[in-house]
C-alpha cells in the first residue's frame, strides 16, 4: 500500500480533491490518502496559528511519521498539485538510507505575498517539506509534543534531523513548481506554490488545462480518462 498524506485547507477544498483524484486515477498499485485535517488532529495538534502560516497544514504536516505508527514509508504532499505521472514511480524512490526524501530546491521567491494574499516566507530549504518521502522510523523526532512546540525552522529545515546526510535528494519533476522553474513538458508532479488554476489570477498559468481537465472527469459521471 503506498500511504500517502495531503495537507487539507477548507480555503483550497478544491485543490485536495482535485490532487487525489488524479492520484488514484494514475497509480498502478493500491493507494490510501489521508487529509491531515485541523478538526481530526485536536488530540494531539494544539500549536497556535502563526502569523506568517500561509495554510492550515504548514507545520501539522510534520505529524505524518506519528499518524504512520513510525511504521514503513509515507509519503507527504501539500494540496495545491497535480499529479502527471504515476505515483508508484514516486514511492519506487524510496532508500533506506535516507530518514527522508525531498526534491531539494534552491528556491527563493521575489514576491512578499503569495494565494488569498497569503505572506511569502523566505528561507534556506524552501518548498522541500513541500513533498516528503518519510523513512517513519528514522523520524521519531517527530512527535506531536516536538511538533507543537518546534521553531518553524527547525520543521522546514530538517533541523530535527541533526545531520542532512539523512535527507535524501528526489528528482525535480517530482515537485515542479509552476512559476518559478522553468517550463517543462515532463513534470510528474506539478506543483502551484503561487496559487493555482483555481484562482481566477492564476488561470492561465502552466499546466492549467492539465488541472481542470482533471477536475471536470472527477465532476462527472462517465468521463473520459484524461
Amino acid at each position: 500500500m503506498i500511504n500517502i498524506y495531503i495537507g487539507f485547507d477548507a480555503r483550497e477544498a478544491a485543490a485536495f480533491n482535485v490532487l487525489a483524484y488524479s492520484i488514484h486515477r494514475r497509480a498502478s498499485a493500491a493507494v490510501s490518502v489521508t487529509p491531515i485535517m485541523l478538526s481530526q488532529l485536536k488530540n494531539i495538534f494544539s500549536r497556535e496559528r502563526h502569523p506568517l502560516q500561509s495554510t492550515d497544514f504548514s507545520f501539522s504536516r510534520f505529524l505524518t511519521p506519528h499518524l504512520s505508527d513510525y511504521s514503513g514509508w509515507s509519503l507527504f504532499m501539500d494540496c495545491d498539485m497535480l499529479m502527471l505521472d504515476d505515483v508508484a514511480k514516486l514511492w519506487a524512490l524510496r532508500d533506506e538510507r535516507y530518514a527522508v526524501m525531498v526534491v531539494k530546491h534552491d528556491h527563493v521567491p521575489k514576491e512578499d505575498r503569495k494565494f488569498l494574499n497569503e505572506p511569502q516566507s523566505k528561507y534556506e530549504k524552501k518548498n522541500w517539506s513541500s513533498v516528503m518521502l518519510f523513512n517513519n522510523a528514522r523520524c521519531r523526532t517527530l512527535t506531536p509534543d516536538y511538533v507543537n512546540t518546534a521553531s518553524g525552522l527547525e520543521l522546514h529545515q530538517f533541523k530535527w534531523l541533526g545531520d542532512d546526510n539523512l535527507i535524501g535528494a528526489l528528482p525535480s519533476r517530482w515537485n515542479h513548481l509552476v512559476g518559478y522553474d522553468s517550463a517543462r513538458a515532463d513534470a510528474a508532479l506539478a506543483h502551484y506554490t503561487l496559487g493555482g488554476p483555481y484562482y481566477k489570477e492564476y488561470s492561465g498559468c502552466e499546466y492549467a488545462k492539465e488541472w481542470l481537465t482533471a477536475r471536470n472527469a472527477m465532476l462527472h459521471a462517465g468521463a473520459a480518462a484524461f
